[in-house]
């Protein structure tokens, strides 16, 4: 298991724990979290709906792809630490780590 923390839209702050070996994405931990994260194309890259920040952590997530950073790019608000959640795996690399939620219910 790992845990790690996320900011909601309000700047509340919750401990989440989720297993590190299913495979699992950051995107399917919070929706299954009843988080905000509309996620419309599935997981796919494609929407950009789950944007999350890394506040803290980031150095052990590794680089966004040339797909994700696409979706990124065209955001309105991107931040060097954005990412996509569909595209960052639940692995030991999340303990610690702090996420904010920024997709589009802010």
């Amino acid at each position: 298991m790992v845990t790690f923390t996320v900011e909601d839209h309000a700047g509340n702050r919750q401990p989440i724990e989720a297993p590190d070996d299913m495979g699992l994405s950051l995107m399917e931990i919070l929706k299954a979290s009843e988080y905000p994260v509309l996620a419309t194309c599935g997981g796919m890259a494609l929407c950009a709906t789950c944007h999350v920040e890394v506040l803290e952590g980031k150095d052990g997530l590794g680089d966004a792809t040339d797909v994700e950073l696409d979706q990124l790019e065209a955001l309105p608000e991107y931040y060097p630490t954005s990412r996509l959640a569909c595209q960052v795996r639940i692995s030991d690399e999340l303990e610690g780590a702090v996420i904010k939620l920024r997709g589009e219910d802010n």
